[in-house]
C-alpha cells in the first residue's frame, strides 16, 4: 500500500470494534444523563421508578435528598465505562499493532476483536461481584422485562426509556449480527456478508426488534384497565411506522435487480432509483416515520406546545394523566413535604383538579422548564435533523454500499447524541408530571423573585393566582 493511500475504515477500525465503540458511547451517555440530572437535583432513580415508594423531585435542600447509597448514582456507571473503554481500547491497540494497517493481515488477526467482544459479553453476564454488578444487573433486569414480561405486567418508566434508547441502537443491533458472521470462519472483516435469499430478511427483522418491544409496551398500556386514553395507541402507531422503512429498504434489492435488467450493472453502484415505485414508497415511509416521530417527541414525550393546535393549548391541563406504572403516593408520609422547584410562568388556576395556564410563557414551550431557555430550540432543531437522517440509517440496503465509510459511523454517533439529549427532556417532563400528581408543596421560581406555593385554604381556590390541585381532590 502506498503511503499516500487512505487506510480503509474496515482495515483500521473494523465493524466489530465500531460496535464496541458505539456501545461504550451509549454507556458514557447514560452516565452523563444521570450526572446532569443529579446536578439539577433530580433523583433519577425515583423518576425512573427504580426504587418505588420514594418519590423525590428537584430541591435545593440537601436534607430532603436521598443518601448516596439509595440513589441511582452516576459514579458506578462512569467506572463501568472506564473499565469497558480500557478493555476495548487495549483490544483495538493490539489489533492495530498486529496488522500494521495491512489489509492482507486484517482477517489473520480477526480473533482479536472476537476475544474483545467475548470478554464484554462474559463480563455482562458474570455472576460475581465485580465490574459494577449492580449496574449490570439493572441492565439485564430491564432487558428481561422488556423482552419477556406478560401482557398484564405494568410498564415502568425505566423500561420505556430503556426500550426507547434501544431503538436508537437498532442499526448497532444489525451490526452485531453482521459482525458475528464476519468473525466466523469463512467471514471477512473487510466486507459485510452477502445478503441473498432469506438472509436478506434476517437483518431487517433483527433491526425491528427494539420497535417491536416499544410497540408491545404501548399495547400493554392501551389495554391496561387504568387507561382511558387512545394516546398509547397513537404511540404504538409511531413505532409501527418504522416497519415499512426497514422492510421496504430490504426490498430495494428487488428494485436494483429489476433496474439492472434495463440499465445494466452500473445501476448497482447508484443510490438513487427514483423511477421505481418501490423506491418512492420507501422514501415516503421514511419521511412519514421521521416527521411523525419528531411531532411525537415534541408534543408527547417532551410536553412542548410548538406543534399543538391552538384549540388544544387554550385550556389544556399542564400535566395529563400518566400512563406508566407509578410508585405509591408519598402523601401522608414523612416525605410528604417536598419542595419542588420548577421554572414556570405565572398565571395558573385550578379547574377540574388540574393546573391550567392562562398567561404567556415562552412560545412553543411549556410552563414548567428545568433547563435554560436556549436549550429547547437547539434540542428541537437537532432532533428534527437527526430524526430525518436516522430513518435513512434504518435502511439496510445502504449497508453494502457504505458499511466501510466513516459517514455511516458518524450518523450512528449522531443518533446516540440525539438520544442523549432526548433523555434529559423526557425525564424532565416526567418529573413535571410527577410534581402535579405527588407533591403538595411547590416552589415556583419566576424571575426576578422566588415564591413558595402552599395548598390554598380559601373556600374558592379560583381566587388564587397559583394553586396546586391534588389529583384526589
Amino acid at each position: 500500500m502506498d503511503s499516500g493511500d487512505a487506510i480503509p475504515l474496515s482495515t483500521s477500525f473494523p465493524l466489530p470494534f465500531r460496535v464496541l465503540f458505539l456501545i461504550g458511547l451509549g454507556i458514557l451517555g447514560w452516565a452523563t444523563n444521570l450526572h446532569g440530572l443529579h446536578l439539577l437535583g433530580i433523583d433519577a432513580g425515583a423518576a425512573l421508578e427504580l426504587h418505588p415508594g420514594r418519590t423525590f423531585l428537584p430541591t435545593n435542600s440537601s436534607s430532603l435528598r436521598l443518601s448516596s447509597s439509595q440513589r441511582l448514582s452516576y459514579m458506578p456507571v462512569y467506572r463501568l465505562f472506564a473499565g469497558y473503554a480500557a478493555w476495548c481500547f487495549a483490544g483495538w491497540s493490539f489489533f492495530r499493532l498486529a496488522t500494521h494497517s495491512n489489509t492482507i493481515l486484517v482477517d489473520t488477526f480477526k480473533y482479536i476483536p472476537a476475544l474483545s467482544s467475548l470478554g464484554v459479553l462474559t463480563t455482562l453476564i458474570c455472576p460475581f461481584e465485580l465490574c459494577q454488578k449492580r449496574e449490570r444487573d439493572l441492565f439485564l433486569q430491564s432487558a428481561a422485562r422488556c423482552l419477556f414480561s406478560s401482557m398484564d405486567s405494568p410498564v415502568y418508566f425505566s423500561d420505556v426509556v430503556f426500550a426507547d434508547v434501544f431503538t436508537s441502537f437498532a442499526k448497532v443491533l444489525g451490526d452485531v449480527w453482521l459482525s458475528i458472521w464476519m468473525l466466523l470462519p469463512g467471514g471477512s472483516l473487510l466486507s459485510p456478508p452477502p445478503l441473498d435469499g432469506l438472509s436478506q430478511w434476517i437483518l431487517p427483522m433483527i433491526m425491528s426488534l427494539p420497535y417491536i418491544i416499544r410497540f408491545r409496551q404501548c399495547l400493554i398500556e392501551y389495554w391496561s384497565p387504568a387507561n382511558a386514553s387512545k394516546r398509547p395507541l397513537f404511540n404504538a402507531l409511531k413505532y409501527a411506522s418504522s416497519f415499512p422503512v426497514i422492510f421496504l429498504s430490504a426490498a430495494q434489492r428487488i428494485v436494483v435487480l429489476e433496474l439492472a435488467e434495463v440499465k445494466g450493472e452500473l445501476v448497482t453502484r447508484e443510490s438513487w432509483h427514483g423511477e421505481h415505485p418501490l423506491f418512492r414508497l420507501w422514501l415516503l415511509a421514511a419521511a412519514v416515520n421521521s416527521l411523525y416521530s419528531f411531532w411525537w417527541d415534541l408534543t408527547n414525550d417532551w410536553g412542548l406546545n410548538l406543534l399543538k393546535p391552538r384549540s388544544a393549548e387554550s385550556r389544556r391541563p399542564l400535566v395529563p394523566p400518566s400512563l406508566h406504572s407509578k410508585a405509591p403516593s408519598i402523601s401522608g408520609s414523612s416525605d410528604a413535604h417536598i419542595v419542588t422547584q420548577s421554572y414556570i410562568s405565572s398565571g395558573h388556576q385550578v379547574a377540574g383538579g388540574a393546573i391550567y395556564r392562562h398567561q404567556s410563557h415562552p412560545y412553543g414551550l411549556r410552563p414548567v422548564l428545568l433547563y435554560p431557555l436556549l436549550v429547547y430550540p437547539l434540542v428541537m432543531f437537532f432532533n428534527l435533523v437527526l430524526r430525518m437522517t436516522w430513518s435513512i440509517k434504518l435502511s439496510s440496503h445502504l449497508h453494502s454500499q457504505s458499511e466501510g465509510s466513516a459517514l455511516m459511523l458518524w450518523l450512528e454517533v449522531a443518533e446516540v447524541f440525539r438520544r442523549w439529549m432526548w433523555v434529559f427532556i423526557r425525564v424532565e417532563w416526567e418529573v413535571a408530571k410527577n410534581a402535579h400528581h405527588k407533591s403538595p408543596i411547590v416552589s415556583i421560581r419566576s424571575a426576578p423573585e422566588e415564591v413558595e406555593l402552599m395548598p390554598s385554604n380559601r373556600s374558592d381556590p379560583m381566587d388564587d393566582d397559583y394553586v396546586l390541585a391534588s389529583p384526589s381532590g
